[in-house]
């Protein structure tokens, strides 16, 4: 049982640690070291399902519906980045942890780019995949039990109950961390936000007080959120930068003013 009273809701941050400590994992990797990460995340009370290669992950996904994958680049049948696309194209929105050998910086861009939480360099420590993936965890279970389920501004909408994010009536696909992002912002408007407040907030400080992953992933959002939008670039774009300082999420008039 929890540390919380008998006949007491527990808090958010106590559900959040018990849905993190049994989450199911879904780990897809060929090579021989798989068989101890496996055994070790067991041991600290993840259900994981396991899958060796790009196919398998597919089924493996269809009936596991894990809570987070664990994917490596490198496997015998497909680039562990062409699988990501597949599983999101099949509905599988879990956040996502790439494994990898390969250690250039192009491969870790390609990564964030298309959508990773995390990225882990191959040799690695167990304890170390451990801590990342319950840091990503956290960070994308806790907005799901946030009290509030919908936010607006302007005309964006993000609505924490199905993880949707709209603007101007149109959906705009967002990855976990994005999403975070976006939703830190929205509860702030008009605030001033620092890059280490963002990483704070957003990563925990999990990339190891690296406040340029920020500045990374305002590019992100900013390219996703106006996309589809008319006009000039200082009327459709709400993240605004303040040089030397941070961003903040521009204060717009009233629609009904």
């Amino acid at each position: 049982m929890g540390p919380h009273t008998p006949g007491t809701r527990p808090s958010r941050d106590e559900t959040v640690a018990a849905n993190t400590a049994h989450a199911r994992l879904l780990l897809v990797d060929s090579e021989p070291h798989v068989h101890e990460l496996v055994r070790s995340l067991r041991l600290v009370g993840f259900d994981v399902h396991v899958a060796a290669d790009g196919e398998g992950a597919l089924r493996v996904a269809r009936d596991a519906d894990p809570d987070l994958v664990v994917l490596d680049v490198m496997l015998p049948d497909t680039d562990g980045f062409a699988l990501f696309q597949r599983l999101r194209a099949r509905g599988v929105h879990a956040p996502v942890v790439f494994l990898t050998s390969r250690d250039a910086i192009r491969d870790k861009i390609t990564g964030l780019t298309i959508g990773a939480d995390d990225y882990i360099t191959k040799p690695f420590r167990v304890d170390e995949v451990i801590a990342r993936i319950r840091a990503v965890l956290r960070r994308t279970q806790a907005g799901a039990q946030t009290a509030s389920s919908v936010l607006t501004h302007a005309d964006i909408r993000l609505d924490e109950r199905d993880h949707g994010v709209t603007r101007s009536g149109q959906p705009v696909e967002l990855t976990a961390t994005e999403f975070n992002l976006l939703r830190y912002l929205m509860l702030n408007p008009g605030q001033v936000l620092t890059k280490a407040q963002i990483l704070n907030h957003v990563w925990q400080s999990d990339w190891g007080r690296d406040v340029n992953i920020v500045e990374t992933y305002i590019s992100y959002l900013r390219r996703k959120l106006d996309i589809n939008c008319e006009g000039p670039a200082s009327a459709t774009t709400l993240i605004q930068t303040r040089r030397g300082v941070g961003y903040t999420l521009r204060q717009v008039p009233s629609q009904h003013a």
